[in-house]
């Protein structure tokens, strides 16, 4: 039986290493075969929009770009609807396969059989 894994990272370019984290183990989970789902959430926001994982750097670690293209091209990322609406981002303005949803998505996805959830 297959086993998800749904990540909420609220966390963004002001806390880069707990920022960085969730994006990592995202990344690792999903190239393992887990099903992954990323939710970017408060500051983690922004990262829904194209280049702003590219001007994102923290030493000694991967790349945000590369570690949210890999999680994207093999599970989902989610910008939470709240936190799009009070930075006025909107479907039309998120990277190709990233989707806006809210707070019943998020409790849907986390009580599914075979699932846990990490905050960071």
């Amino acid at each position: 039986m297959a086993r998800n894994l749904v990540i909420k990272v609220t966390a963004g370019k002001d806390e880069p290493e707990r920022c960085n984290q969730a994006f990592t183990v995202a990344a690792a989970a999903v190239a393992s075969g887990v099903g992954v789902s990323l939710w970017l959430t408060g500051e983690a926001a922004w990262f829904g929009l194209p280049g702003r994982a590219s001007d994102f750097s923290l030493p000694h670690a991967a790349p945000l770009e590369d570690l949210l293209a890999s999680v994207l091209a093999l599970g989902t990322v989610t910008v939470c609807s709240q936190c799009a609406a009070r930075r006025d981002i909107t479907p039309d303005d998120v990277i190709t396969g990233i989707r806006i949803a809210g707070a019943a998505t998020f409790v849907a996805e986390i009580m599914a059989d075979d699932t846990q959830a990490l905050v960071y």
